[in-house]
């Protein structure tokens, strides 16, 4: 991606201050999650939300995080951060953050890992960020929480150099300002200053860009980057836009029913993919290279209710070609299984060269993204 755009009056300015790039060196992916499960009883039964996901990040790349609402998306996420509550949930896998598993352990053993080792940038600023404490206060305290011995003054001023890295224009007297003074744009701005103050080794994005025009998304997405490439960290990026997953992200990760359907680079799953419901979501968006009247093709049906999930595959019932391989897609549930190309995972009981061959009629006939 391009440098950063520059933003227009009233979303960034002034001079970005440079901090030292961080030096990570070590090898392998930063985060590693195996076979996660994600469990909530309620009065109406057992919500799978989660049902053996399983991915890896390293550091310096991004995973794009993608399905309809209700997939899992989020739920994954927040357990990656520990952000459930234990009383409520139950959570089993593996969740290896720089090799140490987290998942069981005390809360306040991973408290101190969020804001340090990890931090999340939400999809709605104005909520998470508290109304009545000044930005610069919300900052300064997340960075003294993993600094303690920072003064106050240490703290205002780190606040200051990280609003004006983030591109707030007039940081210094920015810094003193609320939330309901800052537009929406400086708002996700101040949010990733706040994720990125204690300089993080893994960053989670959740939906960030939804709310904002087009013209401050690109400059959010671009920011992502540059500073990806400064401290060198691990990003998942969870949204329901391929298109901001084919700008910013190098592999993807698709969710349905709570379960990983399609895993891949981005150029493997958006360019060749291999699963109906990855199919079903790029026919539903527009293509800047077809027709300007083209008709999108919604994917038919709703999704599944996570307390009585179908038997056998999940999106069966959404699926036009269930049943072509016997019966197996009404009774056995899809494991991930490796296509031709190396690192390219799918969960479908269709034989390659079926899916191949649908898609095609798929692109021919449906209009399916390209």
């Amino acid at each position: 991606m391009a440098q950063p755009a520059s933003a227009p009056s009233g979303e960034s300015g002034g001079s970005r201050a440079r901090i030292a790039p961080q030096q990570r060196t070590k090898s392998g992916p930063y985060l590693q999650v195996r076979d996660l499960r994600v469990r909530f009883d309620t009065e109406d039964g057992v919500v799978r939300a989660v049902d053996g996901v399983s991915f890896a990040v390293e550091r310096g790349r991004t995973l794009g995080i993608v399905g309809e609402s209700g997939s899992g998306k989020s739920v994954t996420s927040l357990a990656v951060l520990g952000l459930h509550n234990p009383a409520r949930t139950e959570i089993s896998g593996e969740i290896l953050l720089d090799g140490r598993d987290i998942v069981g352990r005390p809360d306040e053993e991973v408290r101190k890992l969020r804001g340090r080792d990890m931090a999340m940038i939400f999809q709605d600023p104005l909520s998470a960020l508290h109304p009545y404490y000044s930005i610069g206060r919300q900052i300064a305290e997340a960075y003294r929480i993993h600094h303690p011995r920072a003064s106050k003054k240490e703290a205002r001023t780190r606040a200051i150099d990280m609003l004006d890295r983030v591109g707030i224009p007039q940081p210094a007297k920015r810094v003193d300002q609320y939330p309901h003074e800052f537009s929406g744009g400086m708002r996700q701005r101040a949010m990733i200053a706040m994720a990125l103050v204690n300089n993080p080794d893994l960053l989670i994005a959740d939906e960030p860009t939804t709310a904002l025009d087009v013209t401050v998304q690109a400059q959010i997405l671009d920011l992502l980057e540059d500073l990806q490439k400064e401290f060198n960290s691990a990003i998942i990026l969870i949204t329901h836009d391929l298109g901001v997953v084919s700008q910013v992200a190098d592999e993807v990760l698709v969710m349905y029913g709570g379960r990983a359907v399609e895993h891949g680079s981005v150029e493997q799953v958006l360019r060749r993919p291999q699963h109906p419901y990855t199919w079903g979501l790029l026919a539903s968006v527009p293509s800047l290279r077809g027709e300007a009247d083209a008709e999108l093709v919604p994917i038919k049906g709703n999704p599944p209710s996570l307390i009585n999930l179908p038997a056998g595959c999940a999106f069966h019932p959404r699926c036009r070609y269930a049943g072509r391989n016997g019966e197996r897609s009404f009774t056995e549930v899809p494991e991930l299984r490796q296509v031709r190309e190396r690192g390219h995972l799918v969960a479908c009981h269709m034989s390659e060269d079926d899916r191949l061959r649908f898609y095609a009629e798929d692109i021919a006939n449906a209009g399916v993204a390209q």
